[in-house]
């Protein structure tokens, strides 16, 4: 029970104070206290006291119902969640949770956020990324929501935010693929003979449009010679703290199998040859059928990091030539092997299938760029049709 204690100011004069405890803080679940000073007489100390603690007992009575901090619910959506999405999609979502929204939010009492709170780590994150913003911001709507269906809180702060937006940057956006020449270009610095997985590896990406995951993840009998096609049926990906493990294909249309033409199936065949003697000389029999196209010295998994390297490797030396070629990803390739496919007259259906899209509308949105060449043939058609 709080006292009222009586104690002497420096004026000499008596006053009453009390030092009074008012629960519990509904957002950092920390004590609250509060002292009072300066009263004339023992009654008006005991009368603010009686109204301090009337409105504490208030708004604990409000609070008691959820004290669980957005940390501790998010941790149960999350548990639910992982039973939803793909390994390497669980292990993603909790680094954004870990890197962005729990270092805004974990810390209050979920039903004390505010949406004024929400929409000012929504700024923040816009100021500091270009995109993942909507990402990061549309996982914290979900766990309100999970809040929501199980009791803990009515109402959804999140849903009140305004969405910034990003404009678009004056000047044209550098295209991520090569067309003929510049592929031509590219793998004239690299030696087949000297630097044959490399050159099989950027070959089978320029040729097949797959995936750097899926091209990681091939074994040698997903190749049918005979056939002359390539199966597609998993991919190479990361879960929890980077570890690489195997996954089905992005989509249900992402399990493909792809003709192959004679050039790349000639390369493959030899570096075939020539990995079966490099994994024999450290030690590896490569005869199983599970063996990997692509592997480390110690016959692993190679880091999905490996085909940038080899990418900078060889514009290096392209740069020391004076040679400007614009520089495009890994997924460039994928790009590249589009744009080639419409140049060369296939249909949309024929590139969503090569290419494993779900739906045909994946592949225009994706890939909408034309060579500068096709501009030039539509602008020809055009005037020969019109005629004036």
């Amino acid at each position: 029970m709080t006292k009222i204690k009586k104690y002497t100011k420096k004026d000499g004069t008596t006053a009453y104070m009390f030092r009074a405890y008012l629960g519990i803080d509904p957002q950092t679940g920390k004590a609250k206290r509060t002292t009072r000073r300066g009263f004339n007489t023992e009654r008006a100390a005991k009368m603010e006291l009686k109204r301090v603690e009337f409105e504490a007992t208030q708004g604990i009575t409000t609070v008691q119902q959820c004290n669980k901090t957005f940390e501790q619910v998010y941790l149960e959506w999350y548990q639910s969640y992982i039973n939803t999405v793909r390994e390497s999609t669980w292990a993603r979502t909790d680094g954004m949770f870990q890197n962005h929204i729990l270092p805004a939010l974990g810390r209050y009492r979920i039903r004390t956020i505010t949406t004024a709170q929400c929409q000012t780590s929504l700024n923040k994150w816009f100021k500091i990324t270009t995109h993942n913003y909507t990402v990061w911001y549309n996982y914290t709507k979900s766990v309100f929501e999970y809040a929501i269906r199980q009791g803990y809180i009515t109402d959804n702060p999140a849903s009140r935010t305004i969405m910034p937006k990003k404009h678009a940057n004056p000047g044209k956006k550098k295209p991520n693929f090569w067309d003929k020449s510049q592929l031509q270009t590219f793998f004239s610095y690299i030696n087949p003979d000297k630097e044959l997985e490399r050159y099989t590896l950027f070959r089978l990406l320029a040729f097949t449009g797959i995936r750097r995951g899926e091209c990681l993840a091939l074994t040698w009998n997903d190749l049918y010679t005979q056939k002359n096609t390539l199966s597609i049926n998993k991919t190479l990906t990361q879960s929890e703290r980077g570890k690489q493990i195997i996954q089905a294909t992005k989509t249900k249309k992402g399990n493909r199998t792809i003709s192959l033409d004679s050039t790349t199936l000639f390369y493959l065949k030899k570096w075939k040859l020539e990995q079966k003697r490099n994994l024999f000389m450290l030690g590896f029999n490569s005869n199983d059928p599970d063996q990997l196209m692509f592997a480390t010295t110690k016959n692993t998994f190679k880091s999905l990091n490996t085909p940038k390297k080899w990418l900078d490797t060889i514009n290096e030396r392209i740069k020391k030539d004076s040679v400007k070629l614009p520089y495009i990803s890994i997924h460039g390739f994928r790009h590249s092997h589009a744009s080639a496919l419409f140049a060369a007259g296939a249909t949309i259906k024929e590139v969503q299938e090569r290419l494993g899209h779900e739906d045909a509308e994946t592949t225009l949105n994706i890939y909408t760029h034309v060579t500068q060449q096709q501009d030039e043939q539509a602008v020809q058609k055009l005037v020969n049709f019109l005629d004036f």
